[in-house]
Protein backbone atom coordinates (compact mmCIF):
# COMPACT_ATOMS: atom_id res chain seq x y z
CA UNK A 1 0.00 0.00 0.00
CA UNK A 2 1.28 3.74 -1.18
CA UNK A 3 2.92 6.17 1.64
CA UNK A 4 1.23 9.75 1.11
CA UNK A 5 2.02 12.17 3.22
CA UNK A 6 1.27 16.07 4.29
CA UNK A 7 4.46 18.42 4.90
CA UNK A 8 5.07 22.04 5.62
CA UNK A 9 5.99 23.02 2.10
CA UNK A 10 8.15 26.40 1.10
CA UNK A 11 5.93 28.09 -0.81
CA UNK A 12 5.70 31.53 -2.65
CA UNK A 13 4.22 34.35 -0.99
CA UNK A 14 1.02 35.19 -2.62
CA UNK A 15 2.33 38.66 -4.21
CA UNK A 16 5.28 36.02 -5.96
CA UNK A 17 3.03 33.58 -7.10
CA UNK A 18 3.02 34.17 -10.51
CA UNK A 19 7.28 35.03 -10.70
CA UNK A 20 8.04 32.22 -8.62
CA UNK A 21 7.50 28.83 -10.27
CA UNK A 22 9.00 28.20 -13.18
CA UNK A 23 8.96 25.09 -16.21
CA UNK A 24 11.24 22.31 -15.06
CA UNK A 25 14.70 22.91 -15.68
CA UNK A 26 15.22 19.72 -18.07
CA UNK A 27 12.39 21.48 -20.91
CA UNK A 28 14.97 24.02 -21.90
CA UNK A 29 19.20 24.37 -22.31
CA UNK A 30 21.01 27.35 -19.95
CA UNK A 31 20.78 29.94 -22.99
CA UNK A 32 17.09 29.35 -23.34
CA UNK A 33 16.62 29.59 -19.29
CA UNK A 34 18.42 33.23 -19.07
CA UNK A 35 16.35 34.51 -21.61
CA UNK A 36 13.02 33.33 -19.74
CA UNK A 37 14.03 35.19 -16.46
CA UNK A 38 15.73 38.22 -17.94
CA UNK A 39 13.05 40.33 -16.81
CA UNK A 40 12.84 38.08 -13.54
CA UNK A 41 15.22 37.75 -10.45
CA UNK A 42 12.40 35.82 -8.50
CA UNK A 43 12.53 33.14 -11.50
CA UNK A 44 13.04 29.78 -9.77
CA UNK A 45 15.23 28.76 -12.59
CA UNK A 46 17.59 30.62 -10.77
CA UNK A 47 17.48 27.55 -8.09
CA UNK A 48 16.78 24.77 -11.08
CA UNK A 49 19.53 26.39 -13.46
CA UNK A 50 21.78 28.45 -11.40
CA UNK A 51 24.39 28.75 -13.50
CA UNK A 52 22.30 31.40 -15.51
CA UNK A 53 23.70 33.65 -12.81
CA UNK A 54 27.28 32.84 -13.28
CA UNK A 55 29.58 33.84 -16.39
CA UNK A 56 28.34 32.28 -19.46
CA UNK A 57 30.03 28.99 -20.07
CA UNK A 58 30.49 27.80 -16.67
CA UNK A 59 29.87 24.16 -16.97
CA UNK A 60 26.17 22.96 -15.70
CA UNK A 61 27.92 20.36 -13.41
CA UNK A 62 30.74 22.77 -11.89
CA UNK A 63 30.42 22.93 -8.06
CA UNK A 64 29.71 26.96 -8.31
CA UNK A 65 26.42 25.84 -9.79
CA UNK A 66 25.00 23.61 -6.93
CA UNK A 67 26.43 26.66 -4.44
CA UNK A 68 24.77 28.73 -6.22
CA UNK A 69 21.65 27.46 -6.33
CA UNK A 70 21.26 27.24 -2.57
CA UNK A 71 22.32 30.30 -1.96
CA UNK A 72 19.23 31.61 -4.25
CA UNK A 73 17.35 29.38 -2.62
CA UNK A 74 18.54 30.27 1.16
CA UNK A 75 17.96 34.21 -0.38
CA UNK A 76 14.36 33.52 -1.14
CA UNK A 77 13.59 31.76 1.80
CA UNK A 78 15.25 34.64 4.13
CA UNK A 79 13.81 37.54 2.56
CA UNK A 80 10.31 36.40 2.34
CA UNK A 81 9.85 35.19 -1.22
CA UNK A 82 9.32 32.05 0.01
CA UNK A 83 7.34 30.87 3.18
CA UNK A 84 6.94 28.36 5.33
CA UNK A 85 3.41 26.89 6.45
CA UNK A 86 3.27 26.48 9.86
CA UNK A 87 1.40 22.96 9.86
CA UNK A 88 1.60 20.00 7.84
CA UNK A 89 -0.50 20.37 5.06
CA UNK A 90 -1.67 18.46 1.57
CA UNK A 91 -2.30 20.98 -1.44
CA UNK A 92 -4.47 20.24 -3.86
CA UNK A 93 -3.12 21.79 -7.87
CA UNK A 94 -5.33 21.60 -10.34
CA UNK A 95 -3.77 22.94 -13.97
CA UNK A 96 -6.14 23.74 -16.98
CA UNK A 97 -4.91 23.35 -20.30
CA UNK A 98 -6.55 23.89 -23.78
CA UNK A 99 -9.97 23.53 -21.76
CA UNK A 100 -9.00 20.13 -19.98
CA UNK A 101 -8.29 19.95 -16.59
CA UNK A 102 -5.97 17.77 -14.16
CA UNK A 103 -6.39 18.04 -10.25
CA UNK A 104 -3.97 16.39 -8.24
CA UNK A 105 -2.49 16.58 -4.28
CA UNK A 106 0.80 17.87 -3.89
CA UNK A 107 2.44 15.84 -1.05
CA UNK A 108 5.32 13.77 -0.08
CA UNK A 109 6.20 9.98 -1.17
CA UNK A 110 8.25 7.33 0.40
CA UNK A 111 11.63 6.41 -0.70
CA UNK A 112 10.65 2.93 0.71
CA UNK A 113 7.54 2.38 -1.99
CA UNK A 114 10.03 3.66 -4.89
CA UNK A 115 12.52 1.02 -3.34
CA UNK A 116 10.37 -1.73 -2.76
CA UNK A 117 8.37 -0.91 -6.03
CA UNK A 118 5.00 0.11 -4.96
CA UNK A 119 5.78 2.82 -6.97
CA UNK A 120 6.15 1.94 -10.39
CA UNK A 121 9.34 2.53 -13.31
CA UNK A 122 8.63 2.63 -17.03
CA UNK A 123 11.92 4.46 -17.76
CA UNK A 124 15.58 3.37 -17.31
CA UNK A 125 17.41 6.16 -15.86
CA UNK A 126 21.41 7.53 -16.75
CA UNK A 127 23.86 7.73 -14.35
CA UNK A 128 25.18 11.48 -15.66
CA UNK A 129 21.54 12.74 -15.29
CA UNK A 130 21.30 11.01 -12.12
CA UNK A 131 24.45 12.27 -10.39
CA UNK A 132 23.09 16.07 -11.28
CA UNK A 133 20.68 16.20 -9.62
CA UNK A 134 22.06 13.65 -6.72
CA UNK A 135 24.17 17.02 -6.19
CA UNK A 136 21.42 19.73 -6.28
CA UNK A 137 19.19 18.09 -3.61
CA UNK A 138 21.69 16.75 -1.47
CA UNK A 139 23.28 20.40 -1.75
CA UNK A 140 19.90 22.65 -1.31
CA UNK A 141 19.04 20.32 1.22
CA UNK A 142 15.54 20.19 -0.56
CA UNK A 143 13.46 18.72 -3.56
CA UNK A 144 12.47 21.47 -5.42
CA UNK A 145 10.79 20.07 -8.32
CA UNK A 146 7.84 17.70 -7.95
CA UNK A 147 7.78 13.83 -9.26
CA UNK A 148 4.50 13.44 -11.49
CA UNK A 149 2.66 10.61 -9.77
CA UNK A 150 -0.40 8.61 -11.10
CA UNK A 151 -2.60 6.15 -9.34
CA UNK A 152 -5.41 4.28 -10.56
CA UNK A 153 -8.60 6.59 -9.48
CA UNK A 154 -10.39 6.50 -5.77
CA UNK A 155 -13.64 8.19 -6.04
CA UNK A 156 -13.22 8.94 -2.21
CA UNK A 157 -10.22 11.15 -2.59
CA UNK A 158 -11.75 12.64 -5.72
CA UNK A 159 -14.84 13.69 -3.23
CA UNK A 160 -12.51 15.23 -0.58
CA UNK A 161 -10.69 17.28 -3.68
CA UNK A 162 -13.93 18.40 -4.88
CA UNK A 163 -15.02 19.19 -1.70
CA UNK A 164 -12.28 21.23 -0.41
CA UNK A 165 -12.40 23.08 -3.69
CA UNK A 166 -15.99 24.28 -3.51
CA UNK A 167 -15.94 24.92 -0.11
CA UNK A 168 -12.47 26.80 0.33
CA UNK A 169 -10.84 29.81 -1.84
CA UNK A 170 -7.54 29.35 -3.48
CA UNK A 171 -4.16 30.02 -2.32
CA UNK A 172 -3.13 30.78 -5.60
CA UNK A 173 -4.26 31.15 -9.37
CA UNK A 174 -2.47 32.80 -12.20
CA UNK A 175 -1.70 31.47 -15.58
CA UNK A 176 1.74 30.79 -16.81
CA UNK A 177 2.47 29.63 -20.60
CA UNK A 178 -1.29 29.48 -21.42
CA UNK A 179 -1.78 27.23 -18.36
CA UNK A 180 -4.39 28.26 -15.75
CA UNK A 181 -2.51 27.14 -12.25
CA UNK A 182 -4.67 27.23 -9.29
CA UNK A 183 -3.82 25.47 -5.97
CA UNK A 184 -5.45 24.90 -2.32
CA UNK A 185 -4.01 24.80 1.09
CA UNK A 186 -5.19 21.40 2.72
CA UNK A 187 -4.91 22.55 6.52
CA UNK A 188 -7.66 21.24 8.41
CA UNK A 189 -5.85 18.04 10.44
CA UNK A 190 -8.42 15.16 10.29
CA UNK A 191 -8.46 16.28 6.18
CA UNK A 192 -5.22 15.55 6.08
CA UNK A 193 -5.26 12.69 8.03
CA UNK A 194 -8.36 11.18 6.31
CA UNK A 195 -6.44 11.75 2.72
CA UNK A 196 -3.63 9.55 4.18
CA UNK A 197 -5.34 6.95 5.50
CA UNK A 198 -7.03 7.28 1.65
CA UNK A 199 -3.70 6.77 0.12
CA UNK A 200 -3.05 3.93 2.01
CA UNK A 201 -5.46 1.40 0.03
CA UNK A 202 -4.16 2.56 -2.95
CA UNK A 203 -1.97 -0.81 -4.47
CA UNK A 204 0.44 1.44 -6.55
CA UNK A 205 1.73 4.56 -7.85
CA UNK A 206 3.14 5.14 -11.25
CA UNK A 207 5.79 7.92 -12.09
CA UNK A 208 4.14 9.29 -15.25
CA UNK A 209 6.89 11.99 -15.06
CA UNK A 210 10.32 12.48 -13.55
CA UNK A 211 12.35 8.94 -13.09
CA UNK A 212 15.63 10.78 -13.29
CA UNK A 213 14.68 13.23 -10.34
CA UNK A 214 12.77 10.39 -8.27
CA UNK A 215 15.77 8.23 -8.71
CA UNK A 216 18.12 11.07 -7.29
CA UNK A 217 16.02 12.24 -4.27
CA UNK A 218 15.64 8.40 -2.85
CA UNK A 219 19.48 8.45 -3.37
CA UNK A 220 20.41 11.27 -1.51
CA UNK A 221 17.44 9.48 1.08
CA UNK A 222 19.85 6.57 1.02
CA UNK A 223 22.88 9.06 1.65
CA UNK A 224 21.48 10.45 4.91
CA UNK A 225 20.50 7.26 6.06
CA UNK A 226 23.33 6.10 6.03
CA UNK A 227 24.95 8.68 7.55
CA UNK A 228 22.55 8.71 10.19
CA UNK A 229 21.94 4.84 11.09
CA UNK A 230 19.76 5.90 14.21
CA UNK A 231 17.11 7.09 11.88
CA UNK A 232 13.63 6.30 12.67
CA UNK A 233 12.32 6.34 9.44
CA UNK A 234 10.04 9.59 10.12
CA UNK A 235 12.88 11.89 9.10
CA UNK A 236 12.07 14.17 6.25
CA UNK A 237 14.95 12.68 3.93
CA UNK A 238 12.59 9.48 3.90
CA UNK A 239 10.07 11.31 1.71
CA UNK A 240 10.35 13.26 -1.81
CA UNK A 241 8.05 15.72 -3.10
CA UNK A 242 5.58 14.47 -5.66
CA UNK A 243 2.12 15.76 -6.89
CA UNK A 244 -0.17 12.48 -7.19
CA UNK A 245 -3.37 12.74 -10.40
CA UNK A 246 -5.71 10.19 -10.85
CA UNK A 247 -4.96 8.34 -13.93
CA UNK A 248 -8.21 9.28 -15.99
CA UNK A 249 -7.73 12.90 -15.65
CA UNK A 250 -4.28 12.49 -17.23
CA UNK A 251 -3.16 12.93 -21.13
CA UNK A 252 -0.31 11.37 -23.00
CA UNK A 253 0.29 13.40 -26.27
CA UNK A 254 1.61 12.10 -29.14
CA UNK A 255 5.86 11.67 -29.18
CA UNK A 256 6.27 12.04 -33.17
CA UNK A 257 9.65 11.16 -34.82
CA UNK A 258 11.92 12.80 -37.56
CA UNK A 259 14.74 11.06 -39.59
CA UNK A 260 17.27 12.75 -41.00
CA UNK A 261 17.37 10.52 -44.80
CA UNK A 262 16.09 7.20 -46.21
CA UNK A 263 19.21 5.54 -45.65
CA UNK A 264 20.18 5.01 -49.30
CA UNK A 265 16.81 4.83 -50.20
CA UNK A 266 14.22 6.28 -53.19
CA UNK A 267 11.00 6.88 -51.60
CA UNK A 268 9.77 4.57 -53.85
CA UNK A 269 12.18 2.12 -52.75
CA UNK A 270 11.26 2.42 -48.99
CA UNK A 271 7.65 2.51 -49.61
CA UNK A 272 7.88 -0.68 -50.86
CA UNK A 273 10.34 -2.19 -48.07
CA UNK A 274 7.65 -0.60 -45.14
CA UNK A 275 4.48 -2.32 -47.47
CA UNK A 276 5.61 -5.71 -46.67
CA UNK A 277 4.42 -4.96 -42.69
CA UNK A 278 2.27 -2.04 -43.11
CA UNK A 279 -0.77 -1.00 -45.44
CA UNK A 280 0.50 3.01 -46.99
CA UNK A 281 -1.98 4.59 -48.52
CA UNK A 282 -1.34 8.13 -50.53
CA UNK A 283 -3.48 10.96 -48.34
CA UNK A 284 -5.12 14.17 -49.90
CA UNK A 285 -3.43 15.90 -46.67
CA UNK A 286 -2.45 15.71 -43.55
CA UNK A 287 -3.12 12.34 -41.35
CA UNK A 288 -2.87 12.25 -38.05
CA UNK A 289 -3.35 8.99 -36.24
CA UNK A 290 -6.64 8.75 -34.52
CA UNK A 291 -6.07 4.62 -33.04
CA UNK A 292 -3.65 3.10 -32.13
CA UNK A 293 -1.27 1.12 -34.84
CA UNK A 294 -1.79 3.70 -37.35
CA UNK A 295 0.92 6.11 -38.48
CA UNK A 296 1.41 9.81 -40.47
CA UNK A 297 4.14 9.93 -42.49
CA UNK A 298 5.45 12.63 -44.24
CA UNK A 299 7.77 12.57 -47.36
CA UNK A 300 8.85 15.31 -49.73
CA UNK A 301 5.49 17.00 -49.06
CA UNK A 302 3.41 14.03 -49.19
CA UNK A 303 1.77 12.86 -46.11
CA UNK A 304 0.69 8.74 -46.04
CA UNK A 305 -1.16 6.51 -43.75
CA UNK A 306 0.54 3.77 -42.48
CA UNK A 307 -1.39 0.73 -40.43
CA UNK A 308 0.31 -2.31 -39.06
CA UNK A 309 -0.84 -5.64 -40.78
CA UNK A 310 -2.44 -8.34 -38.46
CA UNK A 311 0.89 -10.14 -38.83
CA UNK A 312 2.92 -7.85 -36.67
CA UNK A 313 0.67 -6.80 -33.90
CA UNK A 314 -0.98 -10.14 -32.89
CA UNK A 315 0.45 -11.72 -29.80
CA UNK A 316 2.42 -9.18 -28.86
CA UNK A 317 4.15 -8.42 -25.17
CA UNK A 318 2.77 -5.06 -23.69
CA UNK A 319 5.84 -3.38 -24.77
CA UNK A 320 6.00 -4.69 -28.58
CA UNK A 321 2.82 -3.91 -29.23
CA UNK A 322 3.31 0.01 -28.47
CA UNK A 323 3.23 1.94 -31.66
CA UNK A 324 6.77 3.38 -30.80
CA UNK A 325 7.57 0.05 -30.65
CA UNK A 326 6.29 -1.08 -33.87
CA UNK A 327 7.43 1.48 -35.61
CA UNK A 328 11.26 1.34 -33.82
CA UNK A 329 11.12 -2.94 -34.79
CA UNK A 330 9.45 -2.88 -38.41
CA UNK A 331 10.63 0.87 -39.83
CA UNK A 332 13.89 2.81 -38.09
CA UNK A 333 16.05 -0.13 -37.38
CA UNK A 334 15.80 -3.03 -40.23
CA UNK A 335 15.08 -0.54 -43.21
CA UNK A 336 16.49 3.00 -41.86
CA UNK A 337 19.52 1.29 -39.38
CA UNK A 338 18.98 3.29 -36.91
CA UNK A 339 19.10 0.86 -34.37
CA UNK A 340 19.99 3.30 -31.04
CA UNK A 341 17.59 5.92 -31.22
CA UNK A 342 18.27 7.60 -27.72
CA UNK A 343 22.02 7.86 -29.12
CA UNK A 344 21.33 8.01 -33.77
CA UNK A 345 22.07 12.15 -35.03
CA UNK A 346 19.91 10.90 -37.84
CA UNK A 347 16.70 10.60 -35.53
CA UNK A 348 14.75 13.71 -33.56
CA UNK A 349 11.70 13.01 -31.39
CA UNK A 350 9.04 16.21 -31.52
CA UNK A 351 6.55 16.27 -28.88
CA UNK A 352 2.76 16.42 -29.81
CA UNK A 353 2.74 19.89 -28.55
CA UNK A 354 3.95 21.39 -31.58
CA UNK A 355 1.48 19.42 -33.66
CA UNK A 356 1.81 18.63 -37.72
CA UNK A 357 3.03 22.10 -38.29
CA UNK A 358 6.66 20.93 -37.07
CA UNK A 359 7.07 18.07 -38.95
CA UNK A 360 6.80 19.76 -42.27
CA UNK A 361 8.73 22.16 -40.99
CA UNK A 362 11.61 20.22 -39.93
CA UNK A 363 10.95 17.81 -43.48
CA UNK A 364 11.25 21.12 -45.27
CA UNK A 365 14.47 21.63 -43.33
CA UNK A 366 17.18 19.01 -42.19
CA UNK A 367 14.99 15.99 -42.25
CA UNK A 368 13.59 14.02 -45.26
CA UNK A 369 11.29 11.83 -43.47
CA UNK A 370 8.51 12.37 -40.41
CA UNK A 371 6.18 10.07 -38.20
CA UNK A 372 3.21 11.25 -36.69
CA UNK A 373 2.30 8.70 -33.93
CA UNK A 374 -0.99 7.82 -32.22
CA UNK A 375 -0.01 8.53 -27.99
CA UNK A 376 0.75 5.65 -25.80
CA UNK A 377 -1.44 5.32 -23.44
CA UNK A 378 -1.88 6.29 -19.61
CA UNK A 379 -3.01 2.25 -19.17
CA UNK A 380 -0.19 1.26 -21.73
CA UNK A 381 2.16 2.78 -19.19
CA UNK A 382 0.50 1.22 -15.88
CA UNK A 383 0.34 -2.20 -17.80
CA UNK A 384 4.29 -2.17 -18.45
CA UNK A 385 5.21 -1.06 -15.32
CA UNK A 386 2.95 -3.42 -13.62
CA UNK A 387 4.71 -6.34 -15.63
CA UNK A 388 8.12 -4.89 -14.27
CA UNK A 389 8.87 -3.51 -18.06
CA UNK A 390 10.61 -0.92 -19.78
CA UNK A 391 9.08 1.90 -22.36
CA UNK A 392 11.44 2.28 -25.62
CA UNK A 393 12.97 5.75 -25.10
CA UNK A 394 10.72 8.91 -25.98
CA UNK A 395 7.11 6.78 -25.76
CA UNK A 396 5.14 9.49 -23.67
CA UNK A 397 4.93 13.47 -23.51
CA UNK A 398 3.01 14.76 -20.70
CA UNK A 399 1.22 18.05 -20.79
CA UNK A 400 1.12 20.31 -18.79
CA UNK A 401 3.68 20.18 -17.54
CA UNK A 402 4.37 20.30 -13.65
CA UNK A 403 5.81 23.96 -12.09
CA UNK A 404 8.74 24.39 -10.14
CA UNK A 405 9.28 26.49 -7.19
CA UNK A 406 5.23 25.86 -5.97
CA UNK A 407 5.80 24.01 -3.40
CA UNK A 408 9.72 22.81 -2.00
CA UNK A 409 10.19 20.28 0.18
CA UNK A 410 13.36 20.60 2.69
CA UNK A 411 14.79 17.35 3.98
CA UNK A 412 15.33 18.37 7.56
CA UNK A 413 12.13 20.52 8.72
Amino acid sequence: MAVFRSFRAFRPSVDKQALIPALPYDVMNSDEAREMVKDNPFSFLHVDKAEIDLPTGTDIYDDAVYEKAKQNLLKLETEGDLVQDKARCFYIYRQIMNGRAQTGIAGCASIDDYINNVIKKHEHTLAKKEVDRIRHVDICNANTGPIFLTYRKSNQINDIVNEWIDSHEPAYDFTADDVLQTVWVVDDSAVVSKLSALFESVPSMYIADGHHRCASAVKVGQMRREAEPDYTGEEEFNFFLAVAFPDDQLEIMDYNRVVRDLNGLSTDEFIEKISDNFIVAKQNGRFKPEKKHTFGMLIKNQWYSLEARDKIINNLDPVKRLDVSILQDYVLAPILNITNPKNDERIDFIGGIRGLDELEKRTGSDMQLAFAMYPTTVDDLMAIADAGLIMPPKSTWFEPKLLSGLFIHHLSD
